[in-house]
């Protein structure tokens, strides 16, 4: 190697690294000895760029460079100098100088200094001023919690709570959101720019002192005074930062405001509208206090990326809530306002609350005082599932007027179900109906209180639980049919089961069969107490489904046996023979005479059972049996026999001898019908009796 490439002396080329470190370099480099006295600092670092180098050399570290937290500082240098683990990127808070009003952020990288016999001669640190650069950390994670928690809700009110309880102390000592009381509601928000005189309402509040003081408490709806950078930020729509003091003007427009803000010490107010498509939703007041740093013209950016987020999310809620109010005034409009009477029966029915559909229950009056029992669920919530509920309520009301049987009368709203999804399926793509499945459940019940028996089939699994009057309970055995509208085809089978006298009948909306449900332990324990009155029984069984997360029921149905007057029933075996007729209407006419009917009733009556049994006499087959009920305000005529042709109404022609009985049945009577079962018929007929005098 020749002479002139020889290398540098290494004491050189130390000294020469140093001293361009220590002059050139843009990191800010100190040297510490053992006692963490400052040997030697470059003006790159901490912001010491004005100071000399008598009022820092041979002080310590911990008492010149206004460190906010000098101890805890101090703490992790002596940890490197001890241990010689070097600490890298440390972020320290510091106030350099007295003429920064802000606080500055460094990362610090400490390392020990050794000789070649391994004495610890100090410590070497480099300082870099990172504020910029974590201040934009701080404010992209606040950002990104917002995106992440803020809006979980289709709540406004909560959604406001959870913008301030991130912003809050991150980015805001106080924060206040305000919402235009319209929008909270669910109306439609106001185009932009807001009109003088719009009440908002605070829906969130809070601050980093628990004690804080407020303007106004959180829920109260009010305008704000004008003119007030809040109005102004309302009507131009501009995000604004504002520095605080007394001599502010607009202060004395909204004395609450400029109270609250005395008392809290807050110095710099960052203002953002939240806007949304042209409309004002509300506003967002951000507030620093004490020693905060002030806000800045960076800060406003990402205010106001919070703003249009919460915006959006406010917007998504009022939306629901609104959708939520017409689809519970539709609710309330689709099922019975009050229980309908029944003499032998007392029912107590309510939908309930569910996120997994919109449930409905109903009781129709039947022929010969029997009650229809009907519980059942449309999948999903909203308009369109309240919708569909509508539908197939009204749908099993016009069925049941048919006196089918609870198989029958399912297998037909089964076919229809399967009818309306199919319509769904041809809807436009576009349309939130085309991807919506229309899934229904349903049990029907019939509940006879001359023989003590309910009938009932299920599309899905039915549950039902009868309470006896001593207080134990019975689960009757009833197969689970298919859910309506279903692939599967299976029949849905009827099943009779006693019901006692003064026993209670509850019965939730049916599940599907492969969901385990809590619902039947649930009715059980709360019809122990037989005795109990039926509101009570549903306050306990409601609660009890609320705190059950087994429980997927969404309506509710409640009755009561009660025991039929024995002496306003009355039932003959009539011959096969023309000749019976006359004695059917012997007995007719005597038992309406001892129930004290008026005349006029009590001829028709007889002239009704004269038709009926020739019908029966004539076309049916023995054995007959002729039935009067007396259910009070109805009166009800019935003639049974063991044929299954079925009756028909036809108008006569002038040279036929017969077949007018039916049309003079259906104009005397008020409604009549042909009830059919495995052993034969019955035609039965209703007559509205006049209510008592007096």
């Amino acid at each position: 190697m020749a002479q002139s490439d020889a290398v540098t002396p290494r004491s050189d080329a130390d000294a020469a690294l140093l001293d361009a470190l220590f002059t050139q370099s843009p990191v800010g480099l100190h040297l510490v000895d053992t006692e963490l006295r400052v040997l030697r600092f470059n003006t790159a670092g901490l912001g010491a760029r004005s100071w000399r180098a008598e009022d820092i050399v041979g002080r310590r570290f911990t008492e010149t460079y206004g460190l906010v937290e000098p101890h805890e500082t101090e703490k992790l240098v002596r940890e490197v100098l001890e241990s010689g683990v070097p600490l890298i990127g440390r972020i320290v808070r510091a106030r350099p100088t007295a003429d920064l009003a802000q606080e500055r952020l460094y990362a610090v990288s400490v390392f020990r200094l050794q000789g070649e016999d391994g004495a610890v001669l100090g410590l070497a640190a480099a300082v870099v001023d990172v504020t910029d650069r974590e201040r934009a950390r701080a404010r992209a994670r606040i950002l990104a919690a917002a995106r992440e928690n803020v809006g979980r809700t289709l709540d406004v009110a909560v959604t406001c709570r959870e913008l301030v309880d991130i912003v809050v102390p991150g980015f805001a000592d106080t924060a206040v959101v305000e919402v235009v009381d319209s929008a909270m509601r669910g109306d439609e928000p106001p185009l932009s720019p807001l009109p003088p005189g719009v009440p908002l309402r605070r829906a969130a509040f809070r601050s980093r002192a628990e004690d804080a003081p407020q303007a106004h408490p959180v829920g109260d709806v009010r305008d704000i005074p004008a003119p007030t950078p809040y109005t102004q930020t309302l009507t131009d729509l501009r995000p604004r930062v504002l520095s605080l003091n007394d001599d502010l003007p607009w202060l004395a427009a909204d004395p609450a405001r400029a109270e609250a803000i005395r008392a809290s010490g807050a110095h710099t107010l960052l203002l953002a509208p939240m806007t949304l498509r042209g409309t004002v939703l509300g506003l967002i007041s951000l507030y620093r206090t004490g020693q905060s740093d002030p806000y800045d013209e960076d800060d406003i950016a990402p205010a106001l990326d919070l703003a249009n987020h919460t915006a959006l999310c406010i917007d998504n809620a009022r939306r629901y809530t609104r959708e939520h109010t017409i689809a519970a005034a539709l609710e309330r409009h689709h099922l019975p306002g009050r229980p309908v009477p029944h003499t032998a029966l007392e029912t107590v029915g309510t939908p309930v609350p569910s996120e997994g559909g919109v449930g409905w229950c109903d009781t129709i009056a039947l022929s010969s005082a029997r009650t229809a029992l009907v519980v059942g669920e449309v999948a999903g919530r909203g308009i369109h599932a309240v919708a569909a509920m509508g539908q197939l309520r009204t749908l099993v009301r016009s069925l049941a007027a048919f006196d089918l049987g609870p198989d029958e009368l399912l297998a037909r709203l089964d076919d229809t179900v399967t009818l309306l999804a199919a319509e769904r399926a041809t809807l436009p793509p576009g349309d939130p109906l085309h991807h919506e499945a229309l899934a229904a459940t349903c049990t029907y019940a019939v509940y006879d209180p001359l023989s003590h028996t309910c009938t009932a089939a299920s599309a899905g699994r039915p549950t039902y639980v009868i309470a006896h009057p001593d207080g134990t309970t019975k689960i009757p055995d009833l197969a689970a049919g298919p859910p309506l509208g279903g692939a599967d085809r299976t029949p849905f089978a009827t099943t009779t089961f006693g019901t006692p006298e003064g026993g209670t009948l509850a019965v939730t909306s049916p599940s599907t069969p492969s969901h385990p449900a809590s619902e039947p332990g649930i009715l059980q324990r709360a019809l122990k107490c037989a005795d109990r009155p039926l509101q009570d029984v549903r306050d306990d069984i409601l609660s009890a489904f609320a705190t059950d997360a087994g429980s997927t029921a969404t309506a509710l149905l409640l009755a009561r046996a009660r025991r039929f007057p024995a002496d306003r029933v009355a039932t003959w075996q009539i011959d096969a023979d023309p000749a019976a007729v006359a004695a059917a209407r012997r007995h007719v006419r005597n038992q309406l005479t001892t129930w004290n009917v008026e005349e006029e009733t009590a001829s028709n009556t007889e002239l009704i059972v004269s038709e009926l049994v020739t019908n029966a006499v004539r076309h049916g087959s023995p054995p007959i049996e002729l039935r009067l009920i007396n259910d009070r305000t109805t009166l009800t005529s019935e003639v049974r026999d063991t044929s299954p042709a079925a009756p028909h109404l036809r108008h006569a022609r002038t040279i036929d001898e017969g077949g007018r009985g039916l049309f003079i049945v259906a104009q005397l009577a008020q409604v009549w019908g042909t009830r059919y079962a495995a052993d034969g018929k019955t035609i039965w007929t209703e007559q509205t009796l006049p209510s008592p005098s007096g």
